[in-house]
C-alpha cells in the first residue's frame, strides 16, 4: 500500500489575487494618468486624484474609498476608522464607577487609582463568596459570576482610559531619548574637534633647531 502524501495546509489565507496587478509598468502607467489629470485640473498633489473608468489591470492600484459608516471587517472582526473606546452602556455592561460626562462637573478630581483598588478588593471578596456558594449551593453561583464579570470588564475599561495618556508618555519618552542621543553625539563631535584643534596648535608651536635645518639643507645639495 502506497504511503499517503502529507497534505500541506496553511493557517493563513492566500494573498488576494490583485497583488499581481502591482507591476512596474502598471504603476508607471497610473502615475502618468494621475499626473495628466492633475495638469488638466491644475492640481499640485496628483496622489489624491481618483481616476474613473480605469482599465481592468489598473483598477486595483487605486485605493478604495473609506467606508461610509466608518467600519470594516477583517477576518470576522469589526474595526472602526476612529478608534474610540466603547461605552459600557453600549456593551450592555453595568457601570460601577462614575460616568466620564458627570465625574468632573463638581470640579473634583477623579481618582482612577482609588477606584481600581476598590474594584480589585471587591473582586477578591466576591471570589471568596463564590467559593463558598460553590461549596454550599452551586446553583446560586450564577449571579455572583455575573457580578465578577461586570467588575472585571469595568476594571479593564478603566485601565483602557489610560491608553491615550500612555501613548503620549511613550512618545515623550522616545523623543527625549532621541534628543539625549543627539546631544551626546554632538558633544562627542565637539570633543573630537577640540582635541584635533589642540593637536594642531601643539604641532604648530614646535620649533625646529637651526642646526638640524642646516644639515638638511646640506644633504639636499
Amino acid at each position: 500500500m502506497e504511503e499517503e502524501q502529507p497534505q500541506v495546509s496553511s493557517t493563513w489565507p492566500s494573498p488576494p489575487p490583485f497583488w499581481r496587478s502591482f507591476t512596474t509598468e502598471n504603476l508607471t502607467r497610473i502615475n502618468e494618468l494621475r499626473k495628466q489629470r492633475a495638469d488638466d485640473e491644475k492640481l499640485e498633489d496628483a496622489s489624491k486624484i481618483r481616476l474613473h473608468g480605469l482599465p481592468h489591470g489598473l483598477r486595483d492600484l487605486q485605493p478604495p474609498l473609506e467606508p461610509a459608516n466608518g467600519e470594516w471587517k477583517v477576518f470576522g472582526d469589526t474595526y472602526r476608522i476612529e478608534d474610540e473606546l466603547p461605552r459600557l452602556e453600549d456593551m450592555q455592561i453595568r457601570r460601577l464607577f462614575p460616568n466620564p460626562e458627570d465625574r468632573d462637573r463638581d470640579g473634583k478630581h477623579f481618582d482612577r487609582a482609588l477606584i481600581l483598588k476598590r474594584l480589585a478588593k471587591s473582586l477578591l471578596l466576591n471570589f471568596l463568596e463564590l467559593m463558598g456558594l460553590l461549596a454550599i449551593n452551586p446553583g446560586a453561583a450564577e449571579g455572583k459570576v455575573n457580578d465578577m464579570r461586570d467588575m472585571l470588564i469595568n476594571f479593564h475599561h478603566l485601565i483602557n482610559e489610560y491608553r491615550p495618556h500612555q501613548a503620549r508618555e511613550s512618545l515623550i519618552s522616545m523623543m527625549q531619548a532621541q534628543l539625549d542621543r543627539t546631544r551626546a553625539e554632538t558633544n562627542a563631535i565637539r570633543d573630537a574637534k577640540d582635541k584635533a584643534e589642540r593637536t594642531m596648535e601643539g604641532l604648530g608651536s614646535l620649533k625646529i633647531c637651526d642646526e638640524f635645518t642646516n644639515n638638511m639643507t646640506i644633504l639636499n645639495r
